[in-house]
């Protein structure tokens, strides 16, 4: 591959079926020195120093290895590429734009820079799942935070289906990552330059870094970055010694919707039994991000119901107490997965509570005999038994805690905060 090789890039709306041996063999290294971006139809790349796709995505072995592609017997000239984290989800990739990208071979089909930069970019995509905290934190945030962090704010973001609402909601950490205009990749219209361009933002795993693979940084040091990202005051949480009779702070996640507490006033009044000051909220609609991780950051502990708030997580202090309510259908291996290791990660507590069969609200429904309460794995080898275990056990079932059984777990993780 020359020097003086060229990229070019268009956009589509086609699956990526030609994708799979570029985002699987990770990152490849191109010896180039500038970069040039535009919205049209076609865009040319004049030089590149490096290309990553969002190789973390992918199990197979060696994927951050760098390579050259080469395909026998023709020159390497196009692949295809959706710059997203959620890689064989197609539910996720219908809803971002597919970029080309290819090389030119004649430097007269380059056009000329309106706009030389000597700080790097990244392009990546705010499609998916967007409008679900968690998705936002995991398949965005958190990957953003791993590829940019390293930059200091010495780069500019190229985002491809551009959210305005998303834009303003995560303003403050935009402008803590980089310090200039945010570019909107689809709609501007000049050619862009760059002595560096990574395409798409390392995922790991589901709201967690593995250290191995981002030179050290861990999820200690997003919560840290969180922290200071919109003034959290509270860096660790209380610990309770002898003759301390200031309480703790228990916040009860409660929702409207579904995976809700059914009893919320009974589980506040137990937790002030058991010697929690309890506080009960729900963001609202209307509420901004800040406001709510500052109640959040305020709490020494935090309840709630697996994919109902847990997210809010990454706002609390140091060494507070996370408690994880399992519902019915088998989830504890997602509960762990989700928010058990990142608490972990985070140097913070973990407790998580599976609930009995008499405390869901599906015995409502279905009765307390039926399969679908005492055997979720039979709605799984049913005939569209994934769609139809999301819908019963994630989008269809309430809790009601049996405060009783309950309390053994608030006395456990008060024990936690005199550690």
């Amino acid at each position: 591959m020359g020097s003086n090789a060229n990229l070019l890039r268009s956009f589509s709306r086609v699956e990526p079926q030609s994708l799979s041996f570029v985002i699987f063999t990770g990152c490849f290294l191109i010896s180039m020195a500038l970069l040039a971006v535009s919205a049209g139809s076609f865009v040319s790349f004049p030089s590149l120093s490096s290309w990553l796709s969002s190789h973390a995505a992918s199990p197979v072995p060696g994927a951050h290895e760098n390579f050259n592609p080469h395909f026998p017997g023709k020159p390497f000239e196009s692949w295809r590429v959706k710059p997203h984290p959620r890689k064989g989800d197609l539910a996720a990739l219908s809803r971002v734009t597919e970029m080309s990208v290819g090389y030119l071979s004649n430097n007269e089909d380059v056009p000329k820079c309106d706009i030389k930069s000597s700080v790097p970019a990244i392009i990546f995509a705010t499609g998916g799942y967007m409008g679900n905290f968690f998705h936002e934190t995991t398949d965005l945030i958190i990957p953003l935070y791993i590829t940019s962090h390293k930059f200091n704010g010495e780069v500019q973001f190229l985002i491809s289906d551009m959210l305005p609402w998303w834009l303003t909601k995560y303003k403050l950490l935009l402008k803590k990552l980089s310090h200039y205009e945010i570019i909107d990749f689809n709609r501007d219209p000049l050619v862009r330059c760059y002595p560096r361009v990574i395409v798409g933002i390392s995922f790991h795993r589901d709201m967690s870094i593995d250290p191995a693979r981002s030179g050290g940084v861990t999820m200690f040091d997003f919560g840290q970055f969180i922290r200071s990202t919109y003034s959290l005051k509270r860096e660790r949480a209380i610990k309770l010694g002898a003759n301390q009779d200031k309480k703790p702070r228990l916040l009860i996640i409660a929702r409207k919707r579904t995976r809700r507490f059914t009893n919320v006033d009974e589980i506040a009044r137990m937790a002030e039994w058991e010697g929690f000051e309890p506080v009960v909220a729900e963001i609202k609609e209307n509420q901004s991000l800040v406001e709510f991780a500052r109640i959040v950051n305020s709490c020494d502990a935090m309840l709630g119901v697996h994919g109902a708030g847990l997210t809010n997580l990454i706002f609390l202090p140091t060494s507070a107490v996370v408690i994880q309510v399992v519902p019915l259908g088998g989830l504890e291996t997602f509960c762990w997965t989700d928010y058990g290791v990142p608490t972990l990660e985070m140097k913070m507590r973990y407790l998580q509570y599976s609930i009995s069969i008499t405390e869901s609200s599906l015995i409502d429904r279905y009765g307390i005999t039926n399969p679908v309460v005492t055997n979720p794995k039979v709605v799984l080898d049913q005939k569209d038994g994934w769609r139809n275990w999301t819908s019963i056990y994630f989008f269809n079932q309430d809790v009601k805690l049996d405060v009783g059984r309950f309390s053994s777990v608030l006395v456990h993780a008060r024990e936690l905060l005199h550690q």
